[in-house]
C-alpha cells in the first residue's frame, strides 16, 4: 500500500495532532469529529475527570454514557495544570501539536499560563483555538457559559412561549453546545488550511453566544431587518402552534407540504382538486404563508381521517415528503441508519458492548475513519504520552508521585 493509500484509510486529518483541553459537550463534540477526520486527538483531563465522565447510566465509575459517545478515538492524559509541573508537562505535548483547542475560559487559561502567547514561544505555528462563552472583544467576555444559559440569551425560552409553550423552556438538547461545537470544527480545518499557505499559526476564538446568536436571528429576525421595523420577529411557519407532527387515525405522522408542486399533488391525491385547491389560503406560497395557522390547522384535520399507514402510503405514491416520528429507540432500528453504517455495535474493553455512532459524511479518497479506539479510562494513556513527550520513566513515576500527573489502574476482571 502506498503512503498516499494509507493517508486516504486513514481520514483527511490524518497526522494532524490535536491537545484537546476541553470537557462536558461542545468541545469533546468538536474534537470526537476531529478524531472521526484522522486527528490524534490527546485528551487532557484534570485528576477529577471530565465532568461527563460522573452522568449515568453507566457500566463502571467515570464512563458515563455522554462522554463515551464524545470521546471515542482519543487518548486520555491526567495533568493538574495547576501544578507546575503538569503544567509544563502540557506545553511539552503543545511542542508536538497543531492545534490546542479549549474551552476554558481565556482569562483562567492565561492564569494557568496556557494561553495563546504563552503556547506559541513554546510552537510557534499552534492554533490556538478558544471555545468559549462570548466574544473576547465584547463587556461579557469574562462571563461564565452553559448550554441553558446560552439557549435562553439567545431567544429560544422566549421564542417557545411567545409562540405556544404554556411557560418558556429550553431545546430538550445540548443544541448551544453542539452548534458552536461544528463552528470550531470548521475553524480548526479552515485555520489547518490557512496555515497550510502562510505557515503561520494563530489564535482563534469561537464564542457560543455570537455562534448561537447567528443562528437563531438567521430564522427569526423577521421584521427587525428593517428599520424602521417592518413587523415583529419571528418566521411564522416555525413558531405556529400547529407546526407539530399531524395525530393520524392510529398514530403520528410527521409530514411537510411545502411547495406548489407538493400542494397540487397532495389535493389530487386526497381528492380535493376542486375544493380546498381552489381555497385563496392555498393558493400560492406567499398566500399559504401568510395563513400559516389555517393552513396547517386544516391538514391537522385531514390527517385524523385515515390511518398512517394508509397516509405513508397515499403520501408516498405523490411524492408529498413524510416520515415517521422516531423514538432513540427507532433510530438505532432505523434500516436507513443501519443499511449506512451509521448505527453499530461495538465492544468497549471495560464497558462491554455499546451502541456507537460513525460519522455521517461519506468521501470518495479520504474518508474518515470507521471504526475507532474506544473512549478512553480517566488517565488511561498517562505514561505512554508522557513518554512520548520525551520524559525518562523514572521522570514519570516522580510526576505521578508529586501528584502532577495521574494514570490510570490497570482493567481487572
Amino acid at each position: 500500500m502506498s503512503n498516499a493509500q494509507a493517508q486516504s484509510y486513514a481520514g483527511p486529518l490524518a497526522g494532524v495532532r490535536v491537545l484537546d483541553l476541553t470537557s462536558v459537550v461542545m468541545g469533546p463534540f468538536a474534537t470526537q469529529i476531529l478524531a472521526q477526520l484522522g486527528a490524534e486527538v490527546i485528551k487532557v483531563e484534570t485528576p477529577e475527570g471530565d465532568n461527563m465522565r460522573h452522568v449515568g447510566p453507566m457500566v463502571h465509575p467515570g464512563m458515563g454514557h455522554i462522554f463515551l459517545h464524545a470521546n471515542a478515538g482519543k487518548r486520555s492524559i491526567v495533568l493538574d495544570l495547576k501544578h507546575p509541573e503538569g503544567r509544563e508537562a502540557a506545553l511539552r505535548l503543545a511542542e508536538g501539536c497543531d492545534v490546542l483547542i479549549s474551552n476554558v475560559r481565556p482569562q483562567a487559561l492565561a492564569r494557568l499560563g496556557l494561553d495563546y502567547e504563552a503556547v506559541r514561544a513554546r510552537n510557534p505555528r499552534i492554533l490556538h483555538v478558544s471555545c468559549c462563552g462570548f466574544d473576547q472583544d465584547g463587556p461579557d467576555a469574562a462571563r461564565p457559559a452553559y448550554d441553558d444559559l446560552i439557549q435562553g440569551a439567545t431567544g429560544i425560552p422566549w421564542l417557545m412561549q411567545a409562540y405556544g409553550a404554556a411557560e418558556p423552556c429550553y431545546a430538550p438538547t445540548t443544541l448551544s453546545d453542539r452548534v458552536t461545537g461544528l463552528h470550531a470544527v470548521y475553524a480548526v480545518t479552515a485555520a489547518l488550511y490557512a496555515r497550510s499557505q502562510t505557515g503561520q499559526g494563530q489564535a482563534i476564538v469561537v464564542p457560543m453566544f455570537e455562534a448561537m446568536a447567528q443562528f437563531i436571528l438567521g430564522d427569526h429576525m423577521a421584521g427587525l431587518s428593517f428599520e424602521p421595523p417592518r413587523g415583529d420577529p419571528g418566521y411564522a411557519r416555525l413558531l405556529t402552534p400547529h407546526r407539530k407532527p399531524y395525530a393520524t387515525r392510529d398514530g403520528m405522522l410527521c409530514v411537510l407540504i411545502y411547495n406548489d408542486k407538493h400542494w397540487r399533488s397532495f389535493f389530487a391525491a386526497i381528492g380535493e382538486s376542486e375544493g380546498l385547491a381552489r381555497d385563496p389560503r392555498f393558493a400560492t406560497h406567499s398566500a399559504r404563508a401568510a395563513h400559516i395557522d389555517d393552513v396547517y390547522a386544516e391538514v391537522a384535520r385531514l390527517m385524523r381521517t385515515r390511518t398512517t399507514a394508509e397516509w405513508r402510503a397515499l403520501l408516498d405514491a405523490a411524492d408529498v415528503p413524510n416520515m415517521p416520528m422516531n423514538s432513540p429507540a427507532d433510530l438505532l432500528a432505523n434500516p436507513q441508519l443501519r443499511a449506512t453504517g451509521f448505527v453499530r455495535e461495538t465492544l468497549h474493553p471495560s464497558e462491554g458492548p455499546l451502541h456507537t455512532l460513525a460519522h455521517p459524511t461519506r468521501w470518495s479518497a479520504t474518508p474518515p475513519a470507521r471504526e475507532q479506539t474506544p473512549a478512553p479510562r480517566l488517565g488511561e494513556h498517562t505514561r505512554a504520552l508522557l513518554t512520548e513527550a520525551g520524559y525518562p520513566p523514572d521522570r514519570i513515576e516522580a510526576l505521578l508521585a508529586q501528584g502532577a500527573c495521574r494514570a490510570a489502574e490497570p482493567i481487572t476482571a
